[in-house]
């Protein structure tokens, strides 16, 4: 009898062990794939703030090239010739 309990006590042991090592391989499993996707929601994150900075320094690029396309077709609607030349009289 005390060699049944000592054999059951031995292969509780070995299970405990078991079981502790099964938990550690899935929590560092779980913390693979939490790393993972965290990088992958920072990448998605910075995309996004980056398109908005786009956003935001296309709407001045083209604010300023309205401004510049008005005043050179302002430039390019008068006349470059002087009053009093020969081809104004």
């Amino acid at each position: 009898m005390w060699w049944a309990l000592g054999i059951i006590f031995v292969l509780q042991l070995y299970f405990v062990r078991e079981l502790l090592a099964a938990e550690l391989l899935f929590g560092m499993l779980f913390a693979v794939l939490f790393t993972i996707g965290f990088v992958v929601y920072m990448i998605g994150r910075a995309g996004e703030r980056g398109f908005s900075w786009a956003e935001s320094g296309t709407r001045a690029l083209a604010h300023s090239t309205r401004r510049g396309l008005g005043a050179v077709q302002e430039i390019s609607r008068r006349t470059f010739r002087h009053l009093r030349s020969e081809s104004a009289q």
